[in-house]
């Protein structure tokens, strides 16, 4: 039995190209194509297909978005987001969200059918030169995972009222203590946490969900 794929790309010219690439694999067959968002919502419901190649960059609304609506709607078809973006945190929003497969777009074709063919038995395939980052990532965010449970109550408050863009003076005032002593809490946080700046504080307090 074929592989059915729907292709979601806005250039239709990329689309038709993966189109004939794809079906010369007499395992897969294009059950339909969207360029937009919402076309592929009102897609899927029509031609069913297995699996959703899914661009993250589209003009009515974010990849991203569209996997949370497919997911919503249906947790049995499979999406792989095919796009450019090769940055660590796409690739984590995908999974996050409930991507089934990440592949980038200048991969060769051999590699994104042997990505659909992995989709579809149930596993999860992730673009190989990816996985280091990926990997790299994990760790981080299991460091500062461990550096967040560390925090006292006072320095996540502190680290809060960074994020807000307060100066030690608003401290001082907000919690009733002397610009001298918010500023030695400052500085033990930046050891604790890692960092050099008040930007930096603010990334990882965002990153980490303390705000």
């Amino acid at each position: 039995m074929s592989i059915k794929v729907m292709l979601v790309d806005d250039h239709k010219m990329l689309r038709e190209g993966i189109k004939q690439l794809l079906e010369f694999d007499n395992e897969i067959t294009v059950v339909s194509q969207a360029s937009t968002g919402a076309e592929c919502i009102k897609a899927i419901s029509e031609t069913k297909p297995d699996i959703v190649l899914l661009d993250i960059n589209l003009p009515d609304k974010s990849g991203i978005r569209v996997l949370r609506e497919i997911k919503k709607k249906s947790k049995k078809i499979k999406v792989m987001m095919l796009t450019v973006h090769n940055e660590t945190e796409y690739l984590m929003d995908a999974m996050d969200n409930g991507a089934n497969g990440y592949v980038l777009k200048d991969s060769g074709m051999d590699e994104l059918i042997r990505a659909i063919k992995t989709v579809y038995k149930g596993e999860r395939y992730i673009e190989p030169s990816l996985i280091p980052a990926l990997n790299a990532r994990l760790v981080q965010m299991e460091t500062e995972s461990d550096m967040v449970k560390n925090l006292t109550k006072r320095e996540r408050q502190i680290l809060a009222c960074l994020v807000e863009g307060k100066s030690n003076s608003d401290i001082g005032y907000l919690f009733d203590i002397s610009e001298q002593t918010v500023k030695n809490h400052v500085t033990a946080l930046f050891k604790k946490i890692g960092v050099k700046d008040r930007t930096q504080a603010a990334v990882f307090a965002i990153r980490n969900g303390i705000v």
